[in-house]
């Protein structure tokens, strides 16, 4: 877990470095800081109900092409769900998402992308000890973005990996969710 972190670490700091060096191509690299509120809940094999929550964070945007960006991001996000007697099952991750954009029209893109979560918290000692502390899971979205840096978006994050950590236990648990947000490109 250490490495994802210290890479993604790296990547920002290079990119940031880079941003420096390139006056003369400012538009290659730009940061951004987002934020937002999200509707998640469990894709399990017993009933929860969903929760809401928020996330918060940076993203360095990478130019490929004139249509085409990859924008990594390091976001804390508030997830998890309810029961439905109203028992607290949130997950507080620190989530990288790995988004690609295609830009169908002047300021108009299509994302998608993989993520991996670091479990940082839960609302309750009981859910930290049968969810693992690695998520991984795929986002689909669209954003648009203005031209003074403001931009919006909605994303879809659809968990592929079973967060239940309780030895011979057979129930599923995944995470969903939905988000919008909107950011700054500086």
């Amino acid at each position: 877990m250490k490495k994802v972190i210290l890479t993604v670490a790296a990547v920002f700091a290079f990119g940031f470095a880079n941003a420096q060096d390139k006056s003369a191509s400012s538009d290659a690299i730009k940061f951004g800081v987002k934020g937002g509120v999200q509707f998640t809940n469990f894709n399990a094999d017993f009933d929860t109900d969903g929760k809401t929550g928020f996330y918060v964070g940076g993203l360095a945007d990478f130019t490929v092409s004139e249509k085409f960006h990859v924008q990594p991001e390091l976001l804390f996000s508030a997830e998890g769900a309810e029961t439905t007697d109203g028992f607290d099952l949130g997950i507080s991750y620190l989530r990288v998402p790995v988004m690609a954009k295609y830009y169908v029209m002047e300021g108009l893109n299509i994302q998608a992308g993989p993520e991996v979560a670091f479990k940082v918290a839960t609302a309750e000692d009981i859910v930290d000890d049968f969810t693992k502390s690695v998520d991984f899971g795929l986002g689909f979205g669209a954003g648009y973005e203005m031209t003074n840096g403001l931009m919006f978006d909605a994303r879809y994050n659809l968990g592929l990996s079973d967060i239940n950590d309780v030895d011979g236990d057979p129930d599923s648990i995944k995470n969903t969710g939905f988000q919008i947000g909107l950011g700054y490109r500086f």
